[in-house]
């Protein structure tokens, strides 16, 4: 709008979403290139882990070399005859996290490239999959049955009486207090790792707390916090821990973000930096080879998070603690944690059995 010394005349105003003059194969992919990178940045600043984003990327980078052209032109014919035909026969959760992994990526090109694409396209970017086509989970059982509490004591007493001799003892008590934390109160590696020394606050409740402010979201939401209680002596053994090993890895315990779980190589500034996924999963492969080796190659931190959920719900614990306790956002996903090995399916049977005859005993008398 312009001004004039006689009063108001309007201003020629382009329509933004005008059609540009046709993209050169170059700019469109440098285009593609910017888009993905700009993904990848905004799933970072949700919290998101590297390894999710990692994930992500992987899925769409080989959705993007079967369809041979920028993902924004699929349509839901495309996604049919891809989902339908190509991933047929692949496993549900393939078919699952490649779909949900697109459905991001285009809520992302929605909300940020909308128009920008149609100036380019001409089309308006729409997500491919719809409730007719989208791939959905497996219904059938997926059992992770955990070791018994037997197993475990004999896996964590071998691993103890190893860190007294073993060659690089920091390294080793810190996978030992990981796959612990795991073990006692259910933690996902990932939690684990991203724990900083001031997320412990012995202060709060019976027993002391972490602050998981990297708790696994559902759906790919980002970061769902909570506290979990340092029950199953998890308290006695994270003490030790940062009493007797940190100062082995780390120098700094006054610094903001130390990680609770240093690694042994440095950053720039010569602080330590947070331990990896590989270090802590290696670990615990390595001590199920030596200490149980009926589970050799199949221990992982994640059998260690079900074993948890079962010893819980096993001594008492109800079904929604334990869901608070793993940060599940819905209770089935909590049943699927929980194994019985022992007898207590038939003892409640036997107890509802009991209290039914004195009911019916009351009754007579």
């Amino acid at each position: 709008m312009k001004t004039g010394g006689a009063g108001l005349a309007l201003a020629l105003v382009r329509d933004m979403r005008e059609l540009r003059a046709p993209w050169t194969a170059e700019e469109i992919g440098a285009f593609e290139t910017d888009v993905l990178a700009g993904f990848v940045l905004a799933r970072a600043s949700a919290g998101l882990a590297d390894s999710t984003i990692r994930n992500d990327t992987g899925h769409l980078d080989l959705i993007r070399e079967w369809f041979g052209r920028p993902l924004w032109e699929m349509r839901p014919e495309d996604a049919d005859a891809y989902f339908g035909r190509v991933l047929r026969d692949a496993r549900p959760s393939t078919r699952t996290g490649r779909a949900a992994a697109l459905t991001v990526y285009f809520q992302f090109l929605e909300l940020r490239h909308k128009i920008e694409i149609y100036n380019l396209t001409g089309r308006v970017a729409e997500c491919p999959l719809d409730e007719m086509n989208r791939p959905r989970a497996s219904a059938g059982p997926q059992l992770r049955v955990p070791p018994t509490g037997e197993e475990i004591e004999r896996l964590f007493s071998g691993w103890r009486e190893e860190l007294a001799t073993c060659r690089k003892f920091a390294p080793a008590a810190r996978n030992y207090a990981a796959a612990r934390l795991e073990a006692d109160v259910g933690l996902r590696v990932n939690e684990v790792r991203m724990l900083d020394l001031d997320d412990v606050r012995w202060e709060l409740g019976r027993f002391g707390k972490l602050n998981v402010r990297h708790g696994k979201g559902s759906r790919r939401k980002g970061p769902k916090p909570r506290l979990v209680p340092l029950i199953n002596g998890a308290g006695r053994g994270l003490r030790w821990f940062i009493e007797d090993v940190w100062g082995h890895l780390d120098s700094d315990h006054t610094r903001h973000d130390a990680p609770l779980l240093p690694s042994e190589r440095r950053n720039a500034d010569g602080t330590a930096r947070r331990v990896g996924y590989d270090a802590l999963r290696a670990g615990v492969a390595d001590a199920a080879a030596r200490h149980l080796p009926e589970w050799s190659g199949r221990l992982t931190p994640h059998v260690l998070r079900h074993y948890c959920a079962s010893e819980l719900y096993l001594n008492g614990v109800d079904l929604i603690s334990v869901q608070e306790m793993l940060g599940h956002a819905w209770v089935s996903t909590t049943m699927g944690y929980v194994h019985v090995h022992r007898t207590r399916i038939e003892e409640a049977w036997l107890a509802g059995q009991e209290r039914a005859r004195k009911r019916l005993e009351g009754l007579v008398r």
